[in-house]
């Protein structure tokens, strides 16, 4: 059964259309990877999803709700909720203040906030760093962070933008296993990722765009072996 499901959605900017009559059925549970050149629409579809902009056209349907048009907030407080790749973190507060934020949009007193919090800090392996200001993390450590602030909202769909970019490879690894276990525990992920290698670790199915639009979508291994793919976005060498 899906979760998600896209019909027909569209976003021009002045003529422009970075997105293009897209439809998309997320099932629950499942590993989602989309991938596509610079420019393919990926981020403004991500951007369409959680209501960070409206659509031009077409409707988002969530959990059987049409929400189309709502606005972020009450787009992740229903329960689909995404990450950026620029973080955006409160820099002079602490990592569990930060957390304990997002917890207050599903918890009602701000003592089990900070429990939840704790909990997902843990989660997420920043258990070391409750007390720390987050002007001096680490991009590993903010990464981390961004991905604990969208967990401690409790989605039933998390949209991942980029999470591994500006990580050097000895810090992908670790991040991938993390991603992982978030499969592993049940959640709901769409994610947007340059990647290949956690790309093809991760997918259970890849959505491929270019120009605004869908060009394919599958198994993975089908998908990046499609000579369209090969043209479009991977290349020779890389497929």
């Amino acid at each position: 059964m899906s979760v998600l499901s896209v019909e027909g959605l569209g976003k021009s900017f002045s003529g422009l259309h970075a997105v293009r009559d897209v439809d998309l059925d997320v099932a629950d549970q499942e590993f989602l990877g989309i991938i596509g050149p610079n420019g393919a629409g990926k981020t403004t579809l991500f951007s369409l999803l959680s209501g960070e902009q409206p659509p031009t056209s077409g409707r988002v349907i969530f959990d059987g709700t049409d929400i189309t048009g709502w606005s972020a907030d009450r787009t992740a407080r229903a329960g689909l909720v995404r990450t950026f790749q620029l973080m955006r973190p409160f820099e002079s507060m602490t990592v569990l203040e930060n957390v304990t934020i997002a917890a207050l949009s599903v918890r009602k007193s701000r003592k089990d906030a900070r429990r939840h919090a704790l909990e997902v800090l843990d989660r997420v392996q920043l258990s070391d760093q409750v007390g720390g200001v987050v002007s001096t993390m680490s991009t590993a450590g903010l990464k981390r962070l961004e991905l604990a602030r969208a967990l401690a909202m409790e989605p039933r769909v998390v949209l991942l933008d980029e999470v591994l970019a500006g990580l050097v490879p000895a810090e992908r690894a670790p991040m991938i296993d993390l991603l992982r276990s978030l499969h592993t525990a049940g959640q709901t992920v769409l994610f947007v990722e340059h990647i290949m290698a956690a790309v093809m670790a991760l997918s259970e199915r890849l959505v491929v765009m270019h120009e605004g639009a869908v060009l394919t979508s599958g198994d993975p291994r089908t998908v990046v072996e499609d000579p369209r793919v090969v043209e479009a976005y991977l290349g020779e060498e890389t497929a």
